[in-house]
């Protein structure tokens, strides 16, 4: 298999896609680093992931923390030789209509969802350039191409992902490095499932393949960006929406 005995770094693997990434890329053979703010959301996605028969170092670490990502990625090097693949999916939201969204609200969005990316991708990317190689798929939303009343701070931090993979892809094509972006829709989490049952299908009214897609089908998505078969594929997103847009 393509993805045999690398190493990748999953932000957010906890639960929800980025738990869902990291057993994807595990049965692919894929050995793990992950963060998570919840130890013990962590401690049940790493013995998930070994439970598969590959290694997994689950970090404790806010990404929106230059000092801690740097020692997240330090602590990676120490267990593995490199880190092949880094998926930035870790990310928050802080709901509300502008008029009432408080400047800590929109602040404590942009740092996880968009300054953590720069600190993770940033400190990863010495490993990938001694190595030649690597591959960088950045978590994006299909809002971050609609807009979405109440989440002018959400909307932005996702619409700010997709210009930051298409400059990095640029950037780091002549090393061999691609980068690009997965769009989620509305996808089965947690997130979604706090939802009340109108609001849920008013959601899949809106979704020609008529359901709320699966944290499965995203991981998907990522592990064939990861892959060989995507190898002259950078700069790009893909959307994995059921239709919506």
């Amino acid at each position: 298999m393509s993805l045999e005995n690398k190493v990748a770094l999953i932000t957010g693997a906890g639960r929800g896609i980025g738990k869902a990434i990291a057993l994807d890329f595990a049965a692919a053979g894929v050995d793990i680093v992950f963060t998570n703010r919840n130890k013990a959301l962590g401690d049940a996605t790493r013995a998930e992931v070994e439970a598969l028969g590959r290694q997994c170092l689950a970090v404790q670490a806010d990404v929106a923390d230059p000092e801690q990502v740097e020692a997240l990625v330090k602590q990676g090097l120490e267990r593995f030789p490199g880190i092949d693949i880094l998926v930035n999916n870790a990310g928050i939201t802080k709901d509300g209509l502008i008029m009432r969204m408080s400047a800590e609200d929109w602040r404590q969005v942009l740092a996880v969802n968009l300054d953590g990316m720069f600190y993770v991708t940033r400190a990863v990317i010495r490993t990938m350039v001694r190595q030649r190689w690597g591959r960088i798929i950045n978590l994006t939303s299909v809002v971050g191409f609609t807009g979405n009343p109440g989440q002018v701070n959400y909307s932005s931090s996702k619409s700010a992902v997709i210009g930051f993979t298409k400059s990095l892809a640029r950037e780091l094509g002549s090393r061999n490095i691609t980068c690009n972006a997965v769009a989620p829709g509305f996808i089965d989490t947690d997130m979604t499932r706090g939802l009340n049952e109108e609001q849920r299908q008013a959601i899949v009214g809106q979704v020609p393949l008529g359901r709320i897609g699966q944290a499965e089908e995203v991981a998907s998505a990522v592990r064939f960006l990861a892959g060989d078969d995507a190898a002259y594929i950078t700069g790009t997103v893909l959307h994995v929406n059921g239709g919506m847009y």
